[in-house]
């Protein structure tokens, strides 16, 4: 039943207002500046403006979903640190003690934090309605999801974004918190590719050497074991894959479907977007790549995304900052936008656009 309803919400998916989106490139070219001189800016203000279906596209009230989930390939000894640390960081989300939150305080953006699959409930955080799980299963000796979780962790992202929606929300970024979920994240991101855990795996929030070599190893053993099936989503994300990772696939399907911009983070939401795309085509293009992280993967996914990242600063801090990162510029790009005169008004001879 869950799978009919999520293909249902799926087939209702249809793409931006591609006539809104090109008046909106020609009002950016009759405002008194130099053709284009925003830069990639313009292309993306545009864009919103197909996605929202309006010639004055809004982005004042910014949202920050952020999934937080454990992962039961934790006990394999991938991440320098246990299980209980994605509780308390999910509970430092509800106090503004995370880097996020002290971000988005000045970008002017809200923190929504989710718990869809803490081992523990986190007071405060924990709600049943949007809870799939106690974390995931060790996919070493068995699939992380069974097909109806991950589903189920798909349709609440996108529930999620239906309910943000109607709260007037006019855009969203995306961040996780969940140890474990780079482990999770390369090997969904090597089964959707076929690329090797060498070229897919980094060392997330620090590993040694013997740390990495050890991540790779098992992200190759699980692949091997689990065998997930690339022309799948779903089936790649239950087997290999973490409750944050199904949930953010469902938050892009889901800005999709509801028709809000959505802002990708670093690797983790960027193989989720993957996944989305992967499912319905027509995601794609109401995403925004923000930045490009220091994970070599990051910039893998984002060229098989054909999304090209704003901002490449070497972050690789997760919870959603580097997408954060990128409120402000849209800000400035809106203000240009609505309140620059045009050729027009100050009797100017409008630029003309030359091409060789």
């Amino acid at each position: 039943m869950q799978e009919e309803t999520w293909k249902c919400e799926i087939e209702k998916i249809d793409l931006p207002d591609e006539g809104m989106r090109r008046a909106a490139l020609a009002r950016w070219n009759s405002l008194a500046k130099p053709l284009h001189g925003m830069g990639r800016l313009e292309e993306m203000l545009a864009a919103i403006a197909g996605i929202q279906g309006t010639l004055h596209p809004a982005v004042r009230k910014k949202g920050i979903v952020v999934l937080c989930a454990d992962n039961g390939i934790v006990k394999e000894g991938v991440s320098q640190t246990g299980a209980d640390v994605t509780a308390v960081v999910a509970g430092n989300f509800l106090t503004g003690q995370t880097s996020v939150c002290k971000m988005a305080k000045v970008a002017g953006a809200d923190i929504l934090p989710y718990d869809i699959g803490i081992l523990t409930d986190v007071e405060g955080l924990t709600k049943k309605e949007y809870k799939v799980a106690c974390g995931t299963r060790d996919f070493l000796e068995e699939p992380a999801m069974t097909r109806e979780e991950t589903i189920r962790a798909i349709l609440t992202g996108m529930q999620i974004v239906k309910e943000k929606k109607e709260e007037g929300y006019e855009i969203l970024a995306t961040g996780e918190m969940g140890i474990g979920n780079t482990t999770t994240s390369s090997a969904v991101a090597c089964a959707l590719t076929g690329e090797k855990a060498e070229m897919m795996t980094g060392r997330g929030a620090g590993l040694s050497d013997a740390g990495l070599l050890r991540k790779k190893q098992v992200i190759d053993r699980g692949l091997a074991l689990r065998c997930p099936d690339p022309s799948d989503p779903v089936d790649v994300l239950s087997q290999v894959g973490g409750l944050d990772l199904a949930g953010l696939t469902g938050v892009f399907l889901g800005c999709a479907r509801y028709r809000i911009p959505a802002v990708l983070d670093g690797f983790i939401s960027s193989v989720a977007a993957l996944a989305a795309v992967r499912i319905e085509p027509k995601t794609k293009a109401f995403l925004f790549a923000s930045h490009r992280s220091r994970e070599y993967a990051h910039g893998k996914i984002l060229e098989e995304l054909g999304l090209k990242a704003v901002l490449d600063l070497d972050m690789a801090l997760g919870e959603g900052t580097g997408a954060c990162a990128l409120f402000p510029l849209l800000d400035m790009a809106s203000v240009v936008y609505e309140e620059m005169s045009s050729f027009e008004e100050i009797q100017v001879e409008q630029y003309k656009e030359y091409t060789s």
